[in-house]
């Protein structure tokens, strides 16, 4: 019997089949098959939303050679990925194939490995319409809110911008972190440090706390130089001295939320980019010595859950590794959040004796930081905890009390494969020396520093996310594109790892709040991702969880736009740092016909404008634009210099600036010139080029024919070249030798 397995990706569709015998054939759709169209609203919002899917554009070949394929096996079996997502594939290849919705044709695996594949296969079971109703819900949902409230924003505000339930409470969440950094009033406060040295010359710090009545706030320097006065002369003796140890339980493994937090801390990874590796690692590539294989489970997860198999082979490996002292009296459990589907493992590797060292050689450099992060990370979750031992000392000055207070690991435990990063930085604990009661140190120096109380920080990638998750916004898969959304659209820019709100970001979430206050509603968001959960569950109908959204929707939208009748919003154009050479203005960021682009604000005076990115005046030649007469300047693209029209982006003309080369055209006389393709390939053509139309691979030489006197062209081949004559007619070629074997290794190189 022959079976067709359908699967996503090729690379997953390789893996896959390599598992699986020769009954068996292993294809690709690449993702959805079908989908909403996309110049429509698709949905029939007076029929019980009735969603109008059609096949997506390009895929007509595709689909075709699925049902050509489908009709001559014995059996489909629908292996998307084990999410909502993939149910909703696996349902809609159903429909396009012609499979009834009872067959057991859905099979799924949480990682891709010889054991599992074959036991997902073998136990095929229904499509799950819970979950493919709760994908459905969403997905018209979010076309409800893009395509009845995006054409919104273009009457009010700008051409071109969108709307979306996770994006909108994104950019507010990020708009107003923003207004509380501005409104922040800076404290000012004090601290004092005393240096001092015990009888064996060890030497510590102890901060000011307060007197024997409690602890003292320093408000001021009046306040501060009334304590200094104070500890002028007195003795410092050492006071209580509390001794102990405290514990540090390693970190969970990874969900999709925190495996993006911690790749964005450590490893400088946009999220989007870590989900297209953790993508990689999971459909899986050749290794050496373990074959086709998937390196980690499914990367789409909320689940803390770890395998009893997983646990107890991370548990082997740390005792043969480290010694049974790192291995814990009982395997570590997880609980994950309340709101957790808990469908799915933890990220974790597939195979837990496979260290990143041993899979490095086949792997790509992002592809080996992120396994390693990730088994790092698991290995180190069924580790012992981390020990210290910690004194906490009161150092009695006079009428005043300082505090000093120092650790030292007794017990490394987890800490000697990983740590988990920080979103901030935390001073480290320094060790103390012995101190014993009523010890009497010297003070080697005494010192009051002015600080002041710090805003809250812009959110990066990996607190925004962490915001999204804590306040129940979207699901993981979603942050990675609702984060690449808000930076595309402009609502938000990125300033290192830091995200700020842009004027249009900041104009466009206002009118949100004024008018669509649901829509940005932190709560009415979360609720509305608890109501999906409850459809997936099949405790609440789909077409019941979107009329109920809509009836308020549709309203609102209408008293919107009855409210605002003509009225446009004004965006403020972003300021730039880079100043007009023409006026001495700073620049601003303007949004044209053809994308963004940088403009003097002093139009129409100034006219100047420049291509954003481009923070250096452009140099002016002496060539004048033949489409607008304006000056062309000279500038640096991927493969070299060009010339452009100063009219940009109105005037978008372009011309090649011709390199002058040897020799001569062979059609016309005139001088030849080096040009590049728009892949960067160099060739040779005429100057006089449209008049005439002579171009060449081969490199014009010095060199001419014996025979016509034209120009000689040389061409590489093995073991040399051949010079070629290019003139019609003539026909004149010979081969030569390299002098010595080539080589396409640089000087640099070679040495």
């Amino acid at each position: 019997m022959s079976k067709l397995v359908i699967v996503e990706s090729p690379s997953k569709a390789k893996n896959i089949g390599k598992y699986l015998g020769k009954n068996y054939h292993v294809v690709a759709c690449m993702g959805h098959v079908r989908d909403l169209p996309k110049s429509q609203l698709g949905v029939d919002v007076e029929h019980g939303f009735a969603p109008k899917y059609i096949s997506i554009r390009g895929k007509a070949e595709l689909i075709n050679g699925l049902k050509k394929q489908a009709k001559a096996s014995d059996k489909v079996l629908l292996a998307a990925d084990p999410d909502r997502e993939g149910e909703a594939i696996s349902w809609h290849l159903a429909h396009v194939l012609g499979l009834k919705e009872d067959d057991l044709n859905r099979v799924t695996f949480n990682e891709i490995t010889k054991t599992a594949v074959k036991e997902g296969i073998k136990h095929p079971r229904k499509i799950d319409l819970n979950l493919v109703n709760a994908q459905q819900a969403r997905r018209i949902l979010d076309r409800l809110v893009g395509y009845k409230l995006s054409p919104f924003l273009w009457k009010k505000v700008r051409p071109g911008l969108s709307a979306g339930r996770v994006q909108s409470v994104a950019v507010r969440i990020i708009v107003d972190r923003e207004n509380e950094i501005l409104r922040f009033v800076p404290e000012e406060y004090w601290t004092i440090d005393a240096q001092l040295e015990t009888e064996k010359k060890e030497r510590f710090t102890a901060r000011f706390y307060g007197d024997k009545n409690g602890k003292m706030e320093l408000k001021d320097k009046e306040s501060t130089d009334r304590v200094l006065s104070g500890l002028e002369g007195v003795q410092y003796l050492v006071g209580k001295v509390k001794k102990g140890t405290k514990t540090r339980n390693p970190a969970p493994p990874f969900t999709t939320s925190t495996l993006q937090q911690e790749a964005s801390r450590k490893l400088n990874f946009q999220s989007k980019k870590t989900m297209a590796t953790a993508q990689a690692l999971y459909e899986g590539m050749e290794i050496k010595g373990y074959g086709a294989i998937g390196l980690i489970t499914y990367m789409r997860t909320d689940s803390l859950r770890i395998s009893a198999e997983a646990a107890a082979e991370a548990r082997s490996y740390i005792g043969e590794k480290y010694g049974e002292a790192y291995v814990p009296e009982s395997v570590r459990a997880f609980k994950s959040r309340a709101s957790a589907q808990d469908a799915h493992e933890a990220i974790r590797p597939t195979v837990p004796s496979l260290t990143p060292a041993m899979a490095k050689p086949d792997l790509t450099n992002d592809q080996y930081k992120l396994y390693k992060l990730i088994w790092e990370r698991f290995i180190a979750c069924q580790m012992k905890a981390a020990v210290y031992d910690t004194t906490q000392a009161d150092i009695l000055a006079g009428e005043y009390v300082f505090k000093a207070s120092g650790s030292s690991v007794k017990f490394p435990g987890f800490t000697v494969l990983y740590e988990e990063g920080r979103d901030e930085k935390v001073e480290e604990e320094k060790t103390l020396p012995p101190l014993r009661e009523q010890d009497a140190l010297t003070l080697l120096k005494l010192g009051g520093e002015q600080h002041f109380t710090q805003p809250p920080a812009r959110y990066t990638e990996a607190t925004l996310i962490k915001a999204l998750e804590e306040n129940g916004i979207g699901r993981p898969s979603t942050y990675a594109p609702t984060i690449s959304t808000i930076l595309q659209r402009g609502y938000v820019n990125r300033e290192g790892k830091a995200l700020y709100p842009t004027p249009l970001g900041i104009a466009t979430n206002q009118l949100m709040c004024e008018h669509f206050k649901d829509i940005v509603d932190v709560n009415f968001t979360a609720n509305m991702e608890h109501n999906l959960d409850e459809v997936a569950a099949g405790e609440l109908g789909w077409v019941d969880s979107l009329d109920s959204f809509y009836r308020v929707f549709s309203n609102t939208l209408s008293e919107a736009e009855k409210t605002m009748g003509d009225t446009k919003v004004q965006v403020e154009d972003e300021v730039t740092d880079i100043v007009c050479e023409k006026c001495g203005r700073n620049m601003v960021i303007k949004q044209g016909r053809y994308g963004k682009f940088l403009a003097c604000p002093g139009y129409p005076e100034c006219k100047n404008t420049r291509q954003l990115g481009e923070k250096t005046p452009p140099e002016i030649s002496d060539v004048k634009c033949e489409l607008c007469g304006r000056p062309m300047a000279i500038k640096q693209g991927r493969y070299g210099k060009f010339l452009a029209c100063t009219g940009y982006p109105e005037c978008k003309n372009t011309k090649q600036i011709n390199k002058e080369t040897a020799g001569v055209c062979p059609k016309c006389g005139a001088k030849l010139a080096q040009r590049y393709t728009k892949r960067g390939k160099a060739f040779y053509g005429c100057t006089k080029y449209p008049e005439c139309d002579f171009v060449s691979w081969d490199e014009p030489t010095e060199e001419k024919c014996p025979q016509c006197g034209s120009t000689l062209f040389k061409k590489r081949v093995s073991g040399g070249f051949k010079l070629n004559c290019h003139k019609e007619g003539c026909g004149y070629t010979r081969t030569e030798k390299d002098e010595a074997p080539h080589t396409t290794d640089t000087p640099e190189a070679k040495e």
